[in-house]
């Protein structure tokens, strides 16, 4: 067994990661508070840098290994992890990303509110997700340009001279596609949500039993009881 091991087995089997990771770094901030390194904007990207760093350090510690070489977490699809980038949720940005049906529809939605240029629509979707979906340009403006050339929406420049800001208006054919990709997509995303939160209560009910059990054994006594 080995000292990651060792350690893992004498504490609660069950655990809450994510809980014990903002007691963390609560207490990082405040020692950043306190040695005022926040002040200016060089000192803020210091910040930056530390805070992630203390995420890295942080899985490490409760993991065994870093993130890029965790047998899951060190997929493509975590990379901001790997960086140390915590407020990014892997699951949403699946769901988000070029190929996961749901970007198109928020960006037509979006865009029937009124015209928007591509880094509102990022600033948009990063502040409904609460930061958990990473802006990515990549994602965004090859989409607002195929949604373009297939009419759904139209783009001009801000100013014409300079070309620098383009913003995308949705035209009468977009919001008739959008009436009906909602139709198809919103009763598979209800679907969708039933299917992960049955599935989010057996995984919890079983590490919470599992958890039960562990500290059960440890006092002495077979009786399961909750954490």
């Amino acid at each position: 067994m080995t000292d990651h091991e060792k350690d893992f087995d004498e504490r609660h089997f069950y655990k809450d990661f994510w809980h014990e990771w903002h007691e963390e770094q609560r207490r990082f901030e405040h020692e950043m508070r306190h040695e005022q390194r926040h002040e200016r904007y060089a000192e803020r990207m210091a910040y930056a840098s530390d805070e992630r760093k203390a995420w890295r350090e942080f899985f490490h510690h409760e993991m065994g290994e870093w993130p890029e070489n965790h047998w899951i977490f060190g997929g493509r699809r975590f990379s901001p992890w790997q960086q140390g980038m915590d407020a990014f949720n892997p699951f949403v940005a699946n769901l988000l990303s070029k190929g996961g049906g749901l970007l198109p529809l928020f960006v037509l939605l979006l865009l029937a509110q009124k015209p928007r240029y591509g880094n509102e629509v990022m600033e948009i979707l990063a502040e409904r997700t609460g930061g958990q979906w990473v802006s990515n340009p990549g994602a965004i403006y090859p989409l607002l340009s195929l949604l373009e050339r297939k009419g759904l929406i139209e783009g001009r420049w801000e100013d014409p001279d300079k070309r620098t800001i383009r913003v995308y208006t949705i035209t009468e054919a977009g919001r008739r596609e959008l009436e009906l990709i909602k139709a198809i997509v919103i009763p598979k995303v209800r679907e969708t949500v039933a299917v992960l939160q049955g599935l989010l209560k057996e995984v919890d009910g079983e590490s919470t039993t599992s958890g039960g059990a562990a500290a059960a054994s440890a006092e002495g006594t077979t009786e399961p009881h909750d954490q």
